[in-house]
């Protein structure tokens, strides 16, 4: 690989950076969960003021490995930021995050990003759908939004196997009982029998859909928020689209997107040798553009950290939407998306993680 050319570009907005935060307080949410908050120095007060449904990303170098990954925020605008975290089996963050952390111990943790976010100053009826630990983001935009104002509402349902894996069940009915007229509170099981049938199984298509006939004028609502698995997600989408449902209206977040690989094109086949096309790819971040050449099999991300370690990211999967960029000039593949909202992608923006430089040059902005 040549020496990349690095140009000086008119200063942009810096992104967020890891900070050493303390760890204040880590509960037990149920047996594989729990919440931990962090504490904010004065000096990063404005760096780490966020929205609610948005996430913080975490660093752990493991075996040398770089290694990061987001969590949702679940404490309402306006309080010291705590993330919900649900063990996955054999998962070398969440497990020793949930077991291994003690109050004091200190994390590398990024500024808040994602716009997975309510407009607060915008009184409405907000419909949250989640399932298992889905429930992170929506437990701050509830308490956010219902404590914005008199007039929002909050419909929530909210899909576990059991009774026992509820993650913030308290907090739950503690909104419940703080909110009686504004908030309302539907738990469906799938492995534990409820007294309506209604309540007891997955929030598949089917269930959703009687839900909603049963419990939402959904010409009413006014913004519908998606978080879970991507089954979850894409039933609820499916649901909410054979309704009429303006695709406005409906924000989705996953908290994983394993069920589906990235698509693959018949670039990817073509020649299997080192002698496959390359592009020029120049990368925008803090004001600072770099240029180097990346093969067109391999991602914006993977190829631009060669030479820009600099560069955020996070899950690598399409989700979080930490490495989403402004594609400024040429064509770019984008494979797969689970973060971006139409809108965004119709205005230019990609996932670096999942997208594929498509023509000889290509130019992608962070700072936009």
């Amino acid at each position: 690989m040549t020496d990349p050319a690095i140009t000086t570009a008119p200063r942009a907005r810096r992104r967020p950076a890891f900070h050493a935060l303390r760890v204040t307080t880590v509960e037990p949410l149920c047996a594989d969960a729990a919440a931990l908050t962090f504490e904010i120095p004065d000096r990063l007060a404005g760096e780490f003021t966020f929205l609610p449904g948005q996430c913080l990303t975490l660093r752990r170098e493991i075996d040398g490995r770089d290694e990061r990954r987001s969590y949702s925020i679940c404490s309402p605008a306006g309080t010291p930021p705590r993330i919900g975290v649900r063990a996955v089996p054999g998962g070398l963050f969440s497990s020793w995050l949930v077991h291994g952390i003690r109050p004091g111990e200190t994390l590398h943790v990024m500024g808040p990003t994602g716009a997975f976010t309510p407009d607060l100053g915008d009184p409405a009826h907000h419909v949250l759908v989640a399932a298992g630990s889905g429930i992170t983001p929506m437990l701050s935009i509830a308490a956010s939004v219902l404590a914005a104002d008199d007039a929002s509402r909050v419909t929530l349902l909210y899909g576990n196997r059991r009774s026992g894996s509820v993650m913030f069940a308290d907090e739950l009915a503690d909104l419940k009982d703080r909110y009686p007229a504004r908030f309302h509170l539907v738990h469906v099981l799938s492995r534990e029998p409820r007294e309506a049938d209604m309540l007891s199984g997955r929030l598949d298509t089917g269930r959703l859909l009687a839900l909603i006939d049963g419990l939402i004028d959904a010409r009413d609502a006014d913004h519908w928020w998606l978080c879970g698995p991507h089954g979850m997600v894409r039933d609820a989408r499916a649901a909410l689209s054979g309704l009429g449902v303006p695709t406005d209206r409906v924000h989705q977040e996953l908290f994983h997107a394993d069920e589906e690989p990235p698509a693959q094109t018949t670039a990817d086949h073509d020649g299997a040798t080192d002698d496959r096309p390359t592009s020029e790819v120049t990368v925008v971040l803090d004001g600072r553009a770099t240029t180097f050449p990346a093969p067109r099999h391999g991602t914006v991300l993977d190829g631009a950290q060669q030479v820009r370690p600099d560069l955020p990211f996070a899950c690598k999967g399409g989700v979080c939407g930490t490495c989403r960029a402004l594609v400024t000039h040429g064509q770019a593949d984008m494979r797969r998306n689970y973060a971006l909202e139409p809108a965004e992608v119709d205005a230019g923006y990609v996932l670096t993680c999942q997208t594929f430089p498509a023509s000889e040059r290509l130019t992608v902005d962070f700072d936009s």
